[in-house]
């Protein structure tokens, strides 16, 4: 990996995989440097392998930003104005990243969510600048999303080695973030209860994962992006939250227990292992 760069484009939970990547890293470089460049959210250079690491904060992936209320927006007295969402046209956040990474982890799905946009805070999804009649829902623009930035990522990054991971499981229990919902095992979930925590059939808080799922897989069928399947072997791991350990003053009581992200050292360093084996393994076939 000397001279190589290594990138991750998406929401928190990629965020919460590249902290546990460069705390590995350091161990092996001290004199790593923080980097933030490109566009990049967060990131480190590590000379002694002449490797940068960086985090590219993309929500959607896709370009989006908030329109206040205006009649020809839309109507309705509850609306407040609406996040327009240009399906074609990735986040300047990554835009300007091509050439740089030999490789690249993307993800997306966790945002896409009636808690993050609420009716009167809606979702309006735009194509070649116009908007899209009749109006996707959220699951379906979700799909129009994946395809367009697919397809832009194999025109874009044609000799880039590039990886997509699934959904990180949420483990709720009780109720969702915003419902007082827990995480406060000791315990990894049996293999029995996995069905009744995550199976959409089940209609659970937290069945997104496997649902979102679906539409990545079935969108990336015939690209040349690898699929990165994290989901199950996280599944099992409700104790492996913060939970009620944030760190932050009055966090849960704004917040609640966080069910959603991983506690450090944890899950994501057992990603961490599985995505550095096949990064050597992909690229020694090349």
């Amino acid at each position: 990996m000397k001279g190589k760069n290594v990138g991750f484009v998406g929401d928190s939970l990629n965020e919460n995989f590249v902290v546990s990547f460069l705390c590995v890293l350091r161990v092996a470089d001290l004199g790593a440097k923080k980097w933030k460049r490109k566009g990049a959210w967060r990131g480190a250079y590590f000379p002694r392998f002449n490797v940068t690491v960086g985090y590219h904060r993309a929500v959607l992936l896709a370009k989006y930003e908030w329109h206040p209320k205006q009649s020809e927006v839309t109507e309705g007295e509850e609306v407040k104005g609406v996040h327009r969402v240009d399906v074609d046209i990735p986040a300047k956040e990554w835009a300007d990243i091509a050439g740089f990474y030999d490789v690249l982890v993307f993800n997306t799905g966790h945002w896409w969510g009636y808690d993050k946009f609420p009716k009167e805070k809606p979702l309006a999804f735009y194509e070649g600048g116009k908007p899209i009649v009749p109006a996707p829902d959220m699951m379906d623009g979700l799909q129009i999303v994946l395809k367009n930035m697919a397809a832009y990522i194999e025109k874009e990054f044609p000799k880039t080695l590039k990886f997509w991971r699934l959904q990180s499981p949420r483990h709720f229990h009780g109720g969702d973030w915003n419902q007082n919902g827990s995480c406060l095992f000791n315990e990894p979930l049996k293999k029995s209860e996995l069905d009744l925590w995550f199976d959409p059939s089940n209609n659970g808080v937290n069945k997104e994962a496997r649902l979102i799922n679906r539409l990545i897989i079935n969108t990336l069928q015939g690209t040349d992006i690898e699929l990165l399947d994290l989901t199950h072997l996280s599944e099992f791991r409700a104790d492996a939250h913060p939970a009620t350990w944030l760190g932050k003053k009055d966090a849960v009581s704004v917040w609640g227990q966080d069910c959603m992200h991983w506690c450090l050292p944890g899950v994501p360093d057992t990603w961490v292992n599985i995505l550095w084996q096949l990064i050597r393994y992909k690229l020694g076939r090349r």
